[in-house]
């Protein structure tokens, strides 16, 4: 394991926190509403998937109960693919998906994001 895992590691996990802070109280319908809300939302999901790409895929293979693949293929899709970002998909992922994704990183990774 490299000291930079636990950078990016806790990067996820400070992003993800983000996140949840975000969606807590809104509803589908206050995200379709929320032009600023859906793009603060694909942008922190990017932020995610771009973190996970720089992890080692020794740090990666340790820490199977974590997504990775879905994660960085999520942060591909949004990325060159982002003129057809699906809403539908992007509120799965910040409503149902990081909650568990948030408990798993607590256990692997700092706060702040710093390795320390």
């Amino acid at each position: 394991m490299q000291k930079d895992d636990l950078v990016y590691a806790g990067h996820m996990l400070d992003t993800a926190e983000s996140i949840s802070r975000k969606v807590a109280g809104k509803s589908r319908s206050d995200f379709d509403a929320d032009e600023n809300l859906r793009l603060a939302l694909t942008h922190l999901i990017q932020v995610i998937g771009e973190a996970a790409r720089r992890v080692s895929p020794g740090f990666q293979k340790s820490n199977p109960q974590i997504p990775w693949k879905n994660i960085i293929g999520m942060r591909n899709r949004v990325v060159h693919d982002y003129l057809y970002v699906d809403d539908d998909l992007v509120w799965e992922v910040a409503s149902v998906d990081l909650p568990p994704l948030v408990s798993q990183l607590r256990r692997i990774a700092p706060p702040g994001g710093d390795g320390v």
